[in-house]
């Protein structure tokens, strides 16, 4: 079969779905993947890449779109049309043009695309998750910031959630529909149509980390995570000359997120590394290089990264806290926004972690008491590691992709 797999967002989205891309190939599938240009280097041999002309990181890191990011909940409703709207069009026609001669469509839930190309073209598709967003009792919507609301309240999160995202979204989405896929408006909300079709759901995170609700329906996969082994990616002689140089140090980086005041959290970071006694690998923050610091400009292989460290100082997005739980080393999660909460309160339930520390109460003092006690966790996390490593995601993921087509 021909599939093309729909990788909108930061390489924590995308470099996932390069994994199911590449066991595709490996099983002798047609696969495109489509994705913004700067993951082209994901995409493996015998695939095609379909570079997308819109930038999430770019949209990210921009003045608006930071400002966008921190006005909150009230504020990102009436910043959508400024500052994703304007692009919207060309990510569209650059998604139907990709994927027109696909069998079938993997696609993530938010804005529907695995719906529309379905309507103008009969594919099928199944949804792609990265949090486990599925309406149960057991949690609340990962994008709502409490642990519990008991399960009335839990439930009810989820349909709150997309009832405000379809709000945001409807008017975009039916504009486009008819201005660039040529087809009608949606009759409401996508979430509920998607559920009522039944239409199969893989959620690439692991049972151990976030255990299967009970009332979950079967179209609903817990696969485990998609891991992309990449034996290429080789890190950069400097920073092995710093690894080697000394005790294990701490990762410390917040992936595609910029604090609001990035000059401040960097002198916190460094003072609260040295409080603790500790060496720092720092990525993306303005931090001067020393005998215990070593800054990183630029991408770097955190699979390869992260199994050298003492701990991982990250912002909890589901695809880094994933790769810091396979690496075995504890966590302190200091959450930005949307979904990281949620992550930082599993990776200190399950006891790999302390509780998160919010990049905006991150102090010199919090961190580094934090990372006093880092290796209280070292036990727990290893063992959750072993664990993690003998799960194939990937496999089971793609064996559900090919029995979904085989039972068309």
């Amino acid at each position: 079969m021909r599939v093309a797999i729909l990788a909108f967002g930061s390489r924590g989205d995308t470099q996932p779905c390069a994994a199911l891309a590449r066991e595709l190939v490996a099983r002798d599938h047609g696969v495109t993947l489509v994705a913004a240009g700067r993951y082209a280097g994901l995409a493996g041999p015998g695939m095609t890449f379909a570079p997308l002309g819109v930038d999430p990181e770019a949209v990210v890191h921009s003045e608006r779109g930071q400002a966008w990011l921190r006005s909150g909940p009230l504020g990102f409703v009436r910043g959508f049309s400024s500052v994703v709207e304007p692009l919207a069009a060309q990510l569209v026609a650059e998604v139907d043009a990709a994927c027109a001669d696909a069998d079938l469509v993997l696609a993530p839930a938010l804005g529907a695309f695995g719906r529309h190309l379905h309507d103008k073209y009969g594919i099928p598709y199944l949804i792609m998750q990265f949090q486990p967003s599925e309406p149960t009792g057991e949690f609340p919507n990962p994008l709502v910031p409490f642990r519990t609301l008991g399960a009335w309240g839990n439930r009810a999160s989820y349909a709150v959630v997309e009832r405000l995202a379809w709000t945001v979204l409807a008017r975009t989405v039916d504009r486009l529909r008819s201005s660039v896929l040529g087809l009608g408006p949606l009759r409401g909300s996508p979430f509920e149509a998607d559920r009522r079709a039944g239409v199969r759901v893989l959620c690439g995170v692991s049972p151990l980390v976030v255990p299967r609700p009970h009332d979950w329906p079967e179209y609903v996969h817990l696969t485990g995570y998609w891991r992309l082994e990449r034996p290429d990616r080789e890190l950069d002689p400097d920073l092995r000359s710093f690894l080697v140089a000394g005790r294990a140090p701490v990762y410390v980086g917040f992936g595609s997120m910029t604090p609001a005041d990035p000059h401040r959290v960097a002198a916190q970071v460094v003072a609260g590394l040295r409080l603790a006694g500790l060496r720092g690998v720092v990525q993306g923050l303005p931090v001067e290089a020393a005998d215990d610091v070593h800054p990183i400009d630029g991408d770097v292989a955190h699979e390869r990264l992260f199994p050298l460290m003492m701990a991982v100082v990250h912002h909890g997005g589901a695809g880094t806290t994933g790769t810091a739980l396979t690496a075995g080393v504890p966590s302190v999660v200091c959450p930005f926004f949307s979904d990281q909460p949620f992550w930082g309160r599993r990776v200190s339930a399950l006891g790999v972690g302390p509780p998160p520390l919010p990049i905006g109460a991150l102090t010199a003092g919090k961190l580094g008491e934090r990372l006093r006690d880092v290796l209280e966790y070292h036990a727990r996390a290893r063992q959750l590691a072993r664990l993690l490593r003998v799960e194939d995601g990937v496999k089971r993921a793609v064996d559900l992709v090919e029995r979904s087509w085989s039972s068309r």
